[in-house]
């Protein structure tokens, strides 16, 4: 059983408290036993039990619990480079979308990729994480969009989420947009998603969650209240893609499905903060989506103010975030969103874990939880933050094992 010392700066991140509480211990000791954590708290009152175990030194830096991303588009294939130039000199999201590209386009090559390069593709992805601090992934279907496609992409996270030790949580976004294949017959679609590929993900396991993409050129309220309503039915919780591009009542259907999160959020309404709020609904920032798309972020303040718990996340994907920089993210979501670098620290960590379901396992630095922690470089969360470098971790611990080591 190993002994952490000489941490300069601990932040817990427990679950109770504010969006800024982060618990910070100074002096700080972390001792775990195989993958749970079994003691952490000032390295003065290590207790004597404890003191013998084989020590290891954090060098006087910082430690957080292993960051948590709660929205990504894990598996896909190919990229979308030729959109980047598009967007910069004007062309919308929308207007890319309707010629033929955006998610169709991915979705073309996402087909045509076989499952060992979308595997290789997806563990280089979660290495490359792992060295950022990264312990727990979302990962998303929606890039296959036929019943055998969708099938396919939850079967791949489920070999990955088998290997470990990183975490990875599995969620069906069978309805992220009709597939051109459907488009003069949606409603064939949406009864394919709902009589078809939501009975067979949940039958088999392959899926925590049901999302849904609500927005102009996906899917309506009433569309998706009843994918999500099929979902429920199969044990599949709630989640939504909700008011990217438009004020189209996505945090309402939220806080209406009861649903674990709502994710973008740059367009939500004052009544869609309040219903959220009434029921619990952690709201996902994606800042990076929000800097390549040139749209004005999630109203972060103002959710905090109303006592909206903010996750923030990734939404890696190859169009409108190719990255899965998640202290970037944080750091954006500082800049972008004014959330102080606690927040955002928080915003990662116990509140993603709550958006999928994990926190009792994982998303602070308790004793029982898994031992899941990164080893930052640097004296402070703000310092930390402020300092944007390639990578400040210099250490990943996920269920005990070493992931990365600097």
């Amino acid at each position: 059983m190993p002994l952490l010392t000489n941490i300069g700066c601990l932040a817990s991140c427990r679950p109770e408290g504010g969006q800024g509480e982060i618990h910070l211990v100074h002096q700080a000791a972390l001792a775990w036993d195989g993958a749970g954590i079994r003691w952490v708290g000032p390295e003065r009152e290590l207790p004597a039990s404890l003191a013998g175990l084989p020590r290891e030194d954090a060098g006087g830096r910082l430690v957080i619990p292993g960051l948590v991303d709660c929205h990504t588009h894990l598996a896909f294939g190919g990229w979308r480079a030729d959109e980047f130039g598009q967007r910069i000199l004007g062309t919308t999201y929308l207007e890319i979308a309707a010629r033929g590209g955006g998610i169709a386009s991915t979705v073309r090559r996402t087909r045509a990729a076989s499952t060992e390069e979308l595997l290789e593709r997806c563990r280089g992805h979660l290495a490359a994480m792992a060295r950022l601090g990264v312990t727990t992934v979302e990962a998303k279907s929606g890039y296959g969009l036929s019943r055998e496609e969708e099938l396919r992409l939850l079967e791949i996270y489920a070999r990955l989420a088998a290997e470990g030790p990183q975490r990875l949580v599995p969620t069906l976004l069978a309805a992220h947009v009709v597939p051109p294949e459907y488009r003069d017959r949606r409603d064939e679609y949406v009864r394919l998603v709902i009589e078809e590929i939501i009975p067979a993900a949940a039958g088999r396991g392959l899926a925590r969650y049901c999302d849904v993409f609500v927005e102009e050129g996906a899917f309506p309220v009433t569309e998706a209240r009843r994918i999500l309503a099929a979902g429920r039915a199969h044990g599949l919780v709630p989640k939504l893609h909700a008011d990217q591009l438009s004020a189209g009542g996505g945090a309402e259907l939220a806080a209406e499905v009861g649903a674990a999160s709502a994710d973008h959020l740059e367009c939500i309404s004052e009544a869609g903060i309040r219903r959220m709020a009434d029921v619990g609904v952690v709201a996902v920032s994606l800042p990076f989506a929000s800097l390549y798309l040139n749209v004005p972020p999630l109203p972060a303040r103002r959710l905090i103010a109303a006592g909206v718990p903010v996750a923030v996340a990734t939404d890696f994907n190859p169009g409108s975030a190719p990255s899965y920089h998640l202290p970037m993210a944080l750091t954006l979501a500082c800049t972008l969103q004014r959330m102080t670098p606690a927040e955002a620290l928080k915003g990662a960590t116990s509140i993603a874990a709550r958006a999928i379901g994990c926190l009792d396992e994982v998303g602070s630095l308790e004793p029982g939880k898994r031992a899941d922690f990164a080893v930052i470089d640097a004296e402070s969360v703000e310092q930390w933050l402020y300092h944007l470098r390639a990578n400040a971790c210099v250490r990943t611990v996920a269920a005990g094992v070493d992931l990365h080591t600097a």
